[in-house]
């Protein structure tokens, strides 16, 4: 049965996470990034599809190729951070649901249906990218998600067979505490929320 977690893992995931424009000159290890994806990889998705894929943007010439399609304002966090990850999707996720969903034809449900398509690899890997930086903070790593960047040209340079689309791009690494502003007001629960 599942019990609540403690309050120090609560401040770190949720009270005290915030998103970072800041970095430490600290290395991320590709043994770090394994284990972030060990853990992202447990994230429900409709059917089990997992239309994620996730591209780690850490070496000088990756930056480089990457550079030119930040707006910007996001490129000298961007170029600073040890590591900028690509969320995308895969436009073709169905074609692995005999292997990662084999109870039920589930193949079937969105071959030649291109807005289901569309719309549950958006909607699945948006949650992937959501768990990336959750298991990312259970690392210690702090995180910069971000839109602002031009997903055309970045498609055309990273993904050029078109078979992902890049939905939205996640900085990580040792964040400067010091450099956050302070948080900005979120709505209260009377706000954004009904019970019915």
């Amino acid at each position: 049965m599942s019990t609540p977690i403690a309050s120090t893992a609560l401040e770190q995931l949720f009270h005290n996470a915030r998103t970072h424009s800041h970095w430490q000159n600290r290395p991320v290890s590709d043994e770090l990034m394994r284990q972030l994806y060990d853990l992202l990889k447990l994230c429900p998705t409709s059917a089990n599809c997992s239309p994620a894929r996730f591209v780690f943007i850490k070496s000088a010439e990756a930056k480089a190729r990457l550079k030119p399609f930040l707006m910007e304002g996001n490129i000298e966090k961007t170029m600073a951070a040890p590591v900028c990850v690509i969320v995308a999707q895969d436009q073709r996720f169905y074609e692995h649901l005999p292997a990662l969903y084999p109870h039920a034809d589930a193949k079937s449900w969105f071959e030649g249906n291109q807005p289901v398509i569309d719309a549950t690899a958006f909607r699945n890997s948006s949650l992937q990218g959501a768990y990336l930086m959750l298991a990312a903070r259970s690392l210690g790593l702090d995180c910069g998600p971000m839109s602002g960047f031009d997903a055309a040209g970045l498609e055309q340079e990273f993904f050029p067979d078109g078979r992902f689309k890049a939905n939205f791009l996640v900085n990580l690494g040792y964040g400067e505490a010091g450099k956050l502003h302070a948080r900005s007001p979120r709505f209260g629960f009377d706000e954004a929320c009904s019970i019915l």
